[in-house]
């Protein structure tokens, strides 16, 4: 009995580690819009080229919208704005204000850390 259970959580184990993605995987931007709820609360990584940049000094609001091959998302921020068309990659947080019925409402990703690349797109 005790070997059957030292089994089954070495089995449990090696199932959950190994679909458990590193926080230095890539997300698509696809991934999260599609399924907010998977993400709400998560830390992710999001690679893209930053466009669309919006500041509103009234409000301290700072956000730009992230666009990958997949997709774009807003992103809000607190640093500098990004420099446009530059490809970025930032670690974000997800959040949903509310989640209803399964779906995630008032979907926000607050940038927490960026890493800036050299190339030009």
């Amino acid at each position: 009995m005790k070997k059957l259970l030292v089994q089954t959580i070495l089995i449990l184990s090696i199932v959950l580690l190994g679909n458990h993605a590193s926080a230095d995987d890539i997300v698509s931007i696809n991934q999260i819009n599609e399924s907010p709820v998977n993400f709400d609360g998560k830390e992710v990584k999001l690679k893209g080229i930053a466009k669309n940049p919006t500041r509103l000094p009234l409000v301290n609001l700072k956000s730009y919208v992230l666009e990958d091959s997949s997709g774009e998302i807003t992103i809000l921020t607190e640093s500098d704005l990004p420099k446009m068309n530059e490809e970025i990659t930032i670690r974000a947080k997800v959040n949903s204000l509310a989640i209803v019925k399964g779906e995630a409402l008032g979907l926000t990703v607050i940038e927490l850390e960026r890493y800036e690349s050299q190339q030009k797109i």
